[in-house]
């Protein structure tokens, strides 16, 4: 929208670079171009606003294919105006002097003209197009329709109107009719789904499976480990048991004839004493048998006093002394 100022009944319009301004003043054309500044008397001018910069208008419509199923269609259209001098003479672009508004809809009926257009071309290519066919390929089908009927209307470029762009955004069944094609790729997504959870337990239990054959596998080698230790355990032990009674025997037999050697180390010896204690004996018999009777019993009665207790007073009868007297005057005789 152009901005207008007031100065003392003058008016100064300001418009944009994308707006094509025309102003004629009692039939004349005086400015015609874009982004004009100028001052002009309200009660003589007479003046248009075109918009020449892309406009995007946005579509949304119903269709029916060939299959009788309900379809909307939601399209974006780009258009420029070129010409604005022929926009201008062809609709209502005219604007308020005092406040710039535009006194029509010049832009509606723009939008009017395009909608039905593009309405008119996507209805009847899709009315030839089943609807798996169309939700597929329907929006590049619908698209280059919409484009070559927008081309070919002869309306627009004597409006002025360029078409920029034609963009078919999406090509929708009806709420039931799309559940309803939903549900075999659901149900196939799901089996999938399912598939791969029964492959992925399939292969947990596998490898579930193989985790316990490796410990069974690994306690069985265990197993086998512990009674080789066994064996050769019983092996030692057994080992050990005939070195300690082979070093048994052996002591057994060393102390053996150690005791032999012993005891006739001792029996010799036992025999010597033996031997000398007769030769003693037979000396002290020899030397006893060669000494006189008295002499015999001076060293019995000798011994025997050696022997006895002591003896605080002794007792000698007559005869003994008698004896004892004749005997040693006889010896002194002898002698």
């Amino acid at each position: 929208m152009a901005d207008i100022t007031r100065r003392a009944g003058w008016r100064h319009l300001r418009s944009a670079p994308t707006a094509h301004i025309r102003h004629h003043r009692r039939g004349r054309l005086v400015h015609d171009g874009t982004g004009l500044s100028f001052w002009f008397r309200s009660l003589s001018a007479a003046l248009s606003e075109v918009p020449v910069n892309d406009r995007e208008l946005a579509m949304a419509f119903h269709a029916r294919t060939a299959d009788f199923q309900d379809v909307s269609v939601q399209s974006t259209v780009t258009y420029r105006i070129g010409e604005p001098e022929a926009a201008a003479t062809r609709l209502d672009f005219s604007i308020d002097p005092d406040t710039g508004a535009w006194r029509g809809a010049p832009l509606e009926q723009i939008a009017t003209l395009l909608t039905e257009t593009a309405q008119q071309h996507a209805l009847d290519v899709l009315a030839r197009t089943p609807l798996a066919e169309a939700l597929v390929d329907g929006v590049a089908a619908v698209r280059d329709r919409i484009a070559e009927g927008l081309g070919a209307e002869p309306r627009l470029p004597a409006t002025g109107i360029e078409v920029v762009a034609v963009r078919v955004v999406a090509i929708r069944p009806e709420p039931e009719v799309e559940r309803a094609l939903r549900t075999p790729a659901r149900e196939q997504i799901q089996q999938e789904a399912d598939r791969a959870t029964y492959e992925r337990r399939a292969v947990a239990v596998e490898r579930e499976r193989a985790i316990a054959e490796n410990e069974l596998a690994s306690k069985i080698e265990l197993a086998r480990q512990e009674e080789r230790l066994v064996d050769q355990r019983g092996t030692n032990a057994r080992r050990e048991a005939e070195e300690s009674a082979a070093a048994d025997s052996v002591r057994a037999e060393a102390e053996a004839l150690r005791t032999v050697r012993l005891a006739r180390a001792e029996a010799e010896a036992a025999r010597e004493v033996g031997e000398a204690r007769a030769a003693a004996q037979a000396a002290w018999l020899r030397v006893h048998g060669e000494v006189d009777p008295a002499t015999l019993h001076a060293l019995a009665a000798t011994r025997a006093a050696e022997n006895l207790p002591r003896i605080e007073s002794l007792t000698i009868s007559p005869d003994v002394l008698t004896g004892l007297l004749a005997k040693l005057g006889g010896g002194g005789t002898a002698s």
